[in-house]
């Protein structure tokens, strides 16, 4: 069997099915000279499942600064893989740490990538794909968890959130009180035998899991906003006043009518009115 050359290897698992590991993630996991795994004992599983056992080192949040000096070290002359539990490695784990480092060290970093939950929810929910933001968790705290959805909910963007069963209620009665009416799905035990995606409004989906907390990974998938109001004749002004402050009317007013949506005549005629004021 032909030696791996040295460096970094990003490796996705599967988030259920065995069958989504690709062959290609497969030779590299046994051929490597290392693997750092976020769970030894799952990535024991899918080793076995592969047929080859490799030597493998545990690498999470807990212990990751420890760690990642020893595993660039190695890099040098081994070929080191890093995997998850499932799913693509550096999704809501502390994994870009050790890209940078072995990057900075000058050690070869290669992708063999594969399933992510994140994008194979997306891709269930029925909703916008062009443009999504991946947001991870939200806070537990009550108070945090409704700034970040403010801030959240105001991006243009289909939103998509990871969430654990028992928090799931909660977390959706919090999105369905700040974000209204928006369309949603909550996915759950994806590429499993008992795959699903419920969608609806964020109310009819807090309702339904209100008592009923799920069992299983979870993902939410959040529609983006409506389009926004049209701009009104306050807006127009503001807006100028700003532009009117670093260009000259008739750019000014090409600007905001740009941006704002608003008719480019009327608000050079009122550029020029503001100025003469």
């Amino acid at each position: 069997m032909e030696k791996l050359s040295p460096g970094l290897y990003i490796v996705a698992t599967p988030i259920g099915n065995l069958g989504d590991l690709s062959p290609r993630a497969a030779d590299i996991l046994s051929r490597a000279d290392l693997v750092a795994a976020e769970d030894t004992r799952v990535t024991a599983v899918l080793l076995r499942h592969i047929g080859t056992k490799r030597p493998m080192t545990p690498y999470h949040d807990h212990n990751a600064d420890h760690v990642r000096p020893q595993l660039i070290a190695r890099m040098a002359t081994e070929a080191v893989a890093l995997v998850s539990d499932a799913g693509t490695p550096l999704i809501s784990d502390p994994g870009y740490k050790l890209v940078r480092d072995a990057r900075a060290a000058g050690h070869a970093v290669v992708t063999i990538p594969g399933p992510c939950a994140a994008v194979a929810a997306l891709t269930l929910a029925g909703l916008p794909t062009d443009r999504f933001l991946f947001a991870g968790f939200l806070p537990s705290k009550a108070k945090a968890r409704a700034e970040t959805i403010a801030e959240l909910g105001a991006i243009r963007a289909t939103l998509i959130l990871y969430e654990s069963g028992p928090r799931l209620g909660a977390t959706l009665a919090a999105l369905a009180d700040q974000l209204g009416d928006r369309e949603a799905a909550v996915t759950r035990e994806i590429t499993k035998k008992f795959e699903e995606a419920v969608t609806g409004t964020l109310p009819v989906l807090a309702a339904r899991y209100a008592d009923a907390p799920p069992r299983g990974e979870i993902v939410i998938v959040v529609a983006p906003p409506g389009d926004a109001p049209p701009a009104s004749e306050e807006d127009g002004d503001a807006a100028l006043a700003e532009a009117l402050t670093r260009l000259p009317a008739a750019k000014a007013a090409g600007e905001v009518a740009k941006r704002l949506g608003l008719d480019r005549k009327a608000l050079y005629a009122r550029a020029l009115e503001m100025k003469q004021n």
